[in-house]
């Protein structure tokens, strides 16, 4: 009886110690690296934001943080491709919380994105790029015989422009740029015609032109004016010295000054607040500050792991549904970090996308810790299948 119970035992803890060593370690690292370096710059660089509470924005980006790491261990555990049987739900669930934004949205600096809640200001935005993700790829996969269609190419375009064109409205231009991102990275993994993509390239340019040019020639202003400043703006951040180009050229001063080292409580770019936005669309030009080039450097590396890590998983997922989900997660991180960190230095323009981990918001942080569950999920079944097979 008792050999029986101490076997029970081991064989427990033997596969107790297997499924934990199908999960990427890696990755872990590097997720809790970011979450580290966000809650220290964070609440070092906003002291004194809120007078008589030092510690406001690092005890809210601490608990987001502890919340999203909960989330992500659970989706580490969840079977993902249980995800392509709820696709209909997802996708409408998606729908229906960027509408609910127009319904019961609270205003901010001219734009409704987001739903307050006792905790947080929840942003449906940032959450439907998960479930885009996951709906898309459900989508591309049941098509999985007639990917080569223009049909099948198409109807992926209309269910990624409609989320896209519902946040823009919002408006919020970036979210709606990662979306259509996402909806790229999923058609070019699915292995979609490259003709497809010339036919998807001049209708976006054709949009662009529309929407710069002959709309607003005809009285139809689809950007407000301050997001055509932004987008314009940082083509010469030097020559443009008003209000456009003020958090672009504050930025490359932030980031300038860091030298090395950084500047640490002397970076004054940060502390005397000419540098807007310091913990949210600007953080990375806090870490160039305060830490300069090898904190910098430090932030970026973590970053290259992580994405190294997902496109790993992307490779080694047990089916197509999972490559699909991977790749469209490594686009959306890819994406977000590309723009972010281009904007802070002048060679992309202000789109409000959030550096992923790093900047401070709940709605983005524990998106992204959920997304990395499910990249989680993805690689511990693979592991798991390829064990298997072994045998």
């Amino acid at each position: 009886m008792q050999a029986s119970a101490a076997t029970a035992v081991r064989d427990f803890r033997d596969d107790a110690r297997a499924r934990l060593l199908r999960f990427d370690p890696l990755m872990l690292v590097a997720t809790i690296g970011l979450i580290a370096s966000s809650i220290y710059v964070v609440g070092n660089a906003t002291q004194d934001d809120i007078p008589g509470d030092p510690n406001y924005f690092l005890y809210r980006q601490a608990a987001y943080a502890g919340i999203g790491f909960l989330l992500m261990l659970l989706m580490m555990r969840f079977d993902y491709s249980r995800l392509r049987e709820w696709k209909l739900g997802i996708y409408g669930f998606l729908i229906a919380s960027i509408l609910l934004v127009y319904v019961v949205g609270v205003s901010a600096r001219g734009s409704k994105r987001a739903i307050s809640l006792p905790f947080l200001s929840f942003q449906p935005s940032e959450l439907g790029k998960v479930l885009l993700v996951v709906s898309l790829a459900a989508f591309m996969t049941d098509r999985v015989r007639r990917l080569n269609d223009r049909e099948t190419t198409s109807r992926l375009v209309l269910l990624a422009v409609i989320p896209a064109m519902l946040v823009l409205g919002q408006p919020d231009l970036g979210s709606g740029l990662v979306y259509l991102a996402i909806l790229g990275s999923i058609l070019f993994i699915a292995g979609t015609p490259w003709t497809h993509f010339a036919a998807l390239g001049a209708l976006a340019a054709a949009a662009i032109v529309i929407v710069l040019i002959a709309a607003p020639a005809v009285g139809v202003e689809v950007l407000k004016p301050y997001q055509k400043d932004r987008l314009t703006a940082f083509l010469s951040p030097g020559e443009n010295q008003g209000k456009e180009a003020y958090q672009i050229n504050q930025s490359l001063t932030a980031i300038g000054s860091g030298g090395k080292t950084g500047r640490g409580d002397e970076a004054t770019q940060t502390k005397l607040d000419f540098l807007p936005e310091h913990h949210t669309d600007f953080v990375f030009s806090v870490v160039g500050e305060e830490f300069g080039f090898v904190g910098a450097a430090l932030v970026l590396s973590l970053f290259a792991l992580l994405i190294w890590r997902a496109l790993r998983t992307l490779t080694i997922a047990k089916n197509f549904y999972g490559a699909l989900v991977a790749g469209g997660i490594t686009a959306m991180l890819m994406f977000q970090v590309f723009v972010n960190v281009g904007m802070t230095i002048g060679i992309m323009p202000i789109t409000g996308i959030p550096l992923p981990l790093v900047s401070y918001g709940g709605s983005s942080v524990i998106t992204t810790l959920i997304a990395i569950g499910l990249l989680q999920s993805i690689h511990a079944q693979a592991r798991e299948t390829a064990a298997v097979k072994r045998l």
